[in-house]
């Protein structure tokens, strides 16, 4: 929930307060005060005593109402929460706005209006009746966007009008809240690929912590501990009790590589080949995490997710849940890239042993298709999905080349998928699952992947 400051409905001591609140006459009290203006003229000129007093009192009317409203002081905080403040592209997410009377006088009629981007909807607007002193109201309402992205909601605009309607002045917070659209992500099948081991299974290797009597590191003891691992050296040294730690898992990598050349993709919005491919990444981080991996997510800039460990891989050190969220928010806001190659990218995987490697790709034409043929030498296995952008956009797709890159990946080691307009990503995944299988892969790599 963020909160914003309260609001003092009150106008300015100064002039330029003042014309603010004579500038908030609604057409209601223009047209009484010209009314009264136009009366007490020809109440002048007529010599009509009884009209003067009529016209001014229509003149003197909204003035009055200014006056009350200008002089009136309510302090009235606001907040607003997102529920969930995180979201898939295409569901919704529903804003509460509440609003807290913190004077010891009720207020008038409250109008509130919050600032929303044109692509979650339209402006909500909404009416309070008198609150107490010291009452609250809470009114919410819902935002939805089929385009992933970072939307910024406020300021919340607070409306306070008199009881004739004469006069109207807006107040509005300071604090602004951001909703995250992802992008839609798929539940892949649970199917075992040949060579895969999970993240903590039997064949992974293993850091012990107590190498050597002078390699311990210890830590302090913690309740449940067992009392045999106590490291009696190192109590006496800290003063307190302190345990050997216990062996730790290494985990299996997993890299997952999305291709965001802008010359790559042809087409733009929700049923792009673009924002498959970024769904079909987001997908695979959250089903790799979910089975134990460490997993790194890279474009063809080179760069990965900021925040990650010194490896550069999220889920050895974090948990799976914060890792997958850091993840998501950097796939929401990812666009093209000005770039026309994936060699960034490829100096980035040479440097080290990936493990797994899943690539989402755009159009390859023959220089880049040598490039990622590459990248599988240094990498237990690899598994490529390339989309053919002239295939989304109903154009002939040029089969011959498609086919012909396709075959010089996979004679490099890739299980490489052509995926088709509307392809649907677990179907692809069972059959890289069969693929593998068939291609009489018996055992898990040293660095963890597919053999």
């Amino acid at each position: 929930m963020t909160s914003a400051d309260p609001v003092t409905t009150a106008g300015e001591q100064d002039k330029g307060g003042l014309r603010v609140a004579l500038g908030g006459l609604t057409t209601r009290g223009r047209s009484f005060f010209a009314a009264g203006i136009a009366a007490a003229v020809c109440a002048y000129v007529l010599g009509q005593s009884d009209l003067l007093r009529v016209g001014l009192l229509l003149a003197v009317l909204p003035l009055v109402c200014v006056a009350v409203l200008y002089r009136t002081r309510y302090r009235v905080a606001g907040s607003r929460r997102l529920t969930p403040s995180r979201v898939p592209a295409g569901s919704e997410a529903r804003v509460h706005l509440r609003m807290d009377n913190v004077s010891r006088l009720p207020t008038g009629l409250l109008m509130l209006q919050d600032h929303v981007p044109y692509v979650l909807g339209p402006r909500p607007r909404f009416v309070l009746d008198r609150v107490e002193a010291g009452g609250r109201r809470e009114v919410s309402y819902r935002v939805r966007s089929d385009l992933r992205g970072r939307y910024p909601l406020g300021p919340l605009q607070l409306r306070l009008s008199d009881p004739f309607g004469m006069c109207e002045l807006t107040r509005s917070f300071s604090a602004y809240d951001t909703l995250t659209v992802i992008p839609r992500t798929e539940a892949l099948p649970s199917v075992r690929l040949a060579g895969e081991a999970s993240g903590y299974g039997d064949g992974r290797q293993r850091s012990l912590s107590l190498a050597g009597e002078d390699d311990v590191i210890p830590r302090g003891y913690r309740h449940g501990d067992d009392l045999r691992r106590v490291h009696w050296r190192s109590t006496a040294r800290y003063g307190e009790l302190m345990v050997r730690r216990e062996e730790q898992p290494q985990r299996a990598r997993c890299t997952v590589l999305l291709d965001t050349r802008r010359v790559a993709y042809q087409g733009a919005g929700p049923d792009s080949a673009f924002e498959w491919a970024v769904s079909g990444a987001a997908s695979a981080l959250v089903h790799m995490l979910e089975r134990g991996f460490a997993v790194r997510l890279l474009t063809d800039t080179g760069s990965s997710v900021p925040g990650e460990g010194a490896d550069g891989f999220a889920g050895a050190t974090q948990e799976s849940a914060d890792s997958a969220g850091l993840m998501m928010d950097t796939l929401a806001v990812v666009d093209h890239s000005p770039g026309e190659g994936l060699f960034p990218s490829y100096d980035v995987l040479r440097r080290g042993t990936e493990g797994l490697l899943i690539g989402f790709f755009g159009d390859l034409d023959d220089e880049q298709a040598g490039v990622v043929a590459r990248m599988r030498q240094r990498s237990g296995a690899a598994v490529a999905f390339v989309l053919d952008s002239e295939g989304w956009t109903r154009s002939p797709p040029a089969q011959g080349q498609s086919d012909e890159r396709l075959r010089l990946l996979r004679e490099a080691g890739w299980t490489a998928f052509a995926v088709p307009a509307g392809a649907s990503l677990p179907d692809l995944w069972r059959q890289a699952a069969r693929e593998r299988s068939e291609s009489g892969v018996t055992g898990p790599t040293a660095s963890g992947g597919w053999s």
